[in-house]
């Protein structure tokens, strides 16, 4: 297969998750699927396809980059748009390609509608306000100025949307800080309704804001991790736990990662496994080498610490994580041999390695560890 570990996506992981997730926004909301990073690790080339069968046909991504790649594999009925950068020489391309696109600035929207008017094609433009992130938008002060313009050049563009973006909606600690950005935007929603500028889109909630700020949902979602089967927040999970008074999760994770054994070998008492002096066996031991690494995505901070699934038992990490190699003590487990199935994330018989608890070791985040997944590692589709 070329390559030391593979990554599988579970179909009906991902339409379990997606009936959920609808079923919370209603069927009239525009559920746009978020495959920025590689598709939050998952494969673009895989989800995009997934999202389309579940009927999703709206993608946004970060950059222009992103966008291509979406493009590359979306269906013509689908729609694309593009959050954040996008230099002034791709805002042709991206008119062109009838892809939608944040405008944030006084430059991005008069270079837009510059190429709307030369290339005699709308731009299809976002327009982000800013209401307490403090990251990009116009900000309620300079309305007036944005106004006028956009009232004048209405020719060269569909109003698309008006978005903002919450500055962590996944923390209660954030709660008046959100609620205070729901109530500017609707007062930015106002202020664009008096001046007969109605965009086609209201949209502001993220995975976490429309798990647990309804009033967030308007008549688009960006659904990022939550897609994917993950909570964005412990808090996340508790609040509609207790909401939806179920007794087990009702996302399902899809990915699992697995490698295989590349060698067992045995090891004397006193001596040292791996570089340096991390590791002393301290007693005769049976050791496999994993053609995995931190290269691979498997963090060095999971040296001496790290777990994997082999023969249905949990292993532990043994020494330094090396570049391209973790060893892992198989001292207990019978008959472990070169070949042998290893689950680095992911289930083997009963037992489980999750995202969390593998972050939880690595000291990262759900979304650290899923985006710096090698895209180079082979992701195939499973039932």
């Amino acid at each position: 297969m070329f390559n030391a570990s593979f990554i599988e996506i579970s179909r009906k992981a991902y339409r379990n998750n997606i009936r959920y997730l609808k079923r919370i926004i209603g069927k009239d909301v525009i559920f746009s699927s978020v495959v920025k990073g590689n598709a939050y690790g998952h494969g673009v080339e895989n989800i995009v396809p997934l999202a389309e069968e579940a009927g999703i046909n709206h993608f946004s991504v970060f950059s222009a980059k992103e966008a291509n790649d979406v493009l590359k594999v979306m269906s013509p009925a689908s729609q694309l748009m593009i959050m954040g950068f996008l230099d002034d020489s791709e805002i042709e391309w991206a008119i062109q390609n009838d892809i939608e696109f944040f405008v944030f600035d006084a430059g991005r929207l008069e270079k837009a509608l510059e190429t709307a008017k030369m290339t005699r094609k709308k731009a299809r433009i976002h327009i982000e306000v800013e209401t307490g992130f403090n990251r990009t938008g116009f900000v309620y002060e300079n309305l007036d100025e944005l106004v006028k313009y956009l009232k004048r050049e209405r020719e060269h563009y569909i109003f698309q949307g008006l978005c903002t973006h919450y500055a962590g909606a996944e923390s209660l600690s954030n709660y008046l800080r959100i609620k205070n950005q729901i109530t500017l935007f609707r007062k930015f929603s106002r202020y664009f309704g008096r001046h007969d500028l109605h965009p086609v889109l209201y949209h502001t909630a993220c995975s976490a804001a429309a798990l647990i700020y309804p009033g967030t949902i308007m008549n688009m979602v960006r659904f990022g991790i939550a897609q994917y089967g993950f909570w964005p927040s412990p808090e996340t999970h508790m609040f509609r736990f207790r909401k939806d008074t179920r007794d087990t999760n009702p996302l399902r994770r899809m990915l699992s990662w697995k490698s295989k054994v590349m060698v067992v070998k045995n090891v004397e008492a006193g001596s040292f496994v791996g570089y340096g002096s991390s590791y002393l066996a301290n007693k005769k031991m049976k050791i496999a080498i994993i053609p995995v690494g931190y290269a691979n995505g498997f963090s060095r901070a999971l040296s001496n610490t790290g777990r994997v699934l082999i023969r249905g038992r949990r292993v532990p990490v043994i020494g330094t994580v090396t570049m391209n190699t973790m060893t892992v003590n198989v001292t207990d487990i019978p008959g472990v041999e070169r070949g042998d199935e290893v689950v680095i994330i992911g289930k083997q018989k009963r037992l489980s390695i999750s995202i969390s608890s593998f972050c939880e070791m690595s000291e990262q985040l759900n979304y650290q560890l899923l985006t710096r997944l090698p895209a180079d590692i082979p992701r195939f589709i499973v039932a």
